[in-house]
């Protein structure tokens, strides 16, 4: 009798510990889910700080409209915007918003704010034409930009057999600001378009979010 008794207690208690090890794994699964989702959100989220969509022409020809273009948020913490940089900055304030207000982008944005995105409404690519220091006037007798006395090439633009802007101006550009034009000069707001107002049309330096360093 007390051989006999003894299996029936070991299986009774195997049995028991079946539960156990099924519990055990669906934690495993929902805990393996959880790191999934969260590494999920904090990817999208830098992937969304960092990337713009061109939704205009006054980038062209380098920035196409529909482009994804991505920034080096970190690139001006330890250096200063050179001429040539094609930056993204704040342009609250001053100019234009960087993408139209649709349907389609205010249900994106909604989305993106459930997962604590907050899309930057004000966002402007242009490029630095002139840094604090410079003087930057238009145009000398070939219609190119002159800085600080010199002829600035241009290889960028969209129609360079045409002066390098339609407007003449002159300009000196004051410490922490840089001027910034567009590339397609005959289809673009930029600092040109702003030097009656308040700061020149020269943006601050501390509101430049990054240059451009990649297109998806």
């Amino acid at each position: 009798m007390t051989k006999s008794s003894s299996p029936q207690r070991a299986g009774h208690s195997s049995m028991s510990a079946r539960p156990a090890v099924g519990l055990n794994r669906w934690m495993l699964l929902a805990l393996i889910l959880v790191v999934l989702a969260v590494a999920a959100v904090f990817g999208l989220r830098a992937y969304h700080l960092n990337t713009y969509t061109i939704p205009s022409a006054s980038m062209l020809p380098g920035l196409q409209v529909g482009d994804r273009i991505e920034i080096d948020p970190d690139a001006y913490q330890d250096a200063v915007p050179q001429r040539g940089d094609v930056v993204v900055f704040d342009g609250a304030g001053s100019f234009t918003p960087y993408e139209s207000e649709t349907t389609l982008k205010r249900v994106r944005d909604g989305a993106l704010g459930l997962v604590g995105i907050t899309p930057e409404q004000n966002a402007v690519v242009k490029r630095v034409v002139g840094v604090e220091g410079d003087t930057v006037e238009c145009c000398d007798d070939e219609g190119r930009l002159v800085v600080n006395a010199e002829a600035l090439n241009e290889p960028y633009l969209a129609e360079p057999d045409r002066p390098a802007s339609q407007s003449p101006f002159n300009v000196e550009v004051p410490d922490n600001r840089v001027f910034l034009l567009g590339d397609n000069r005959y289809d673009s707001i930029d600092s040109r378009s702003l030097l009656g107002a308040p700061g020149g049309g020269m943006i601050q330096m501390d509101k430049i979010y990054g240059p451009v360093k990649a297109i998806r």
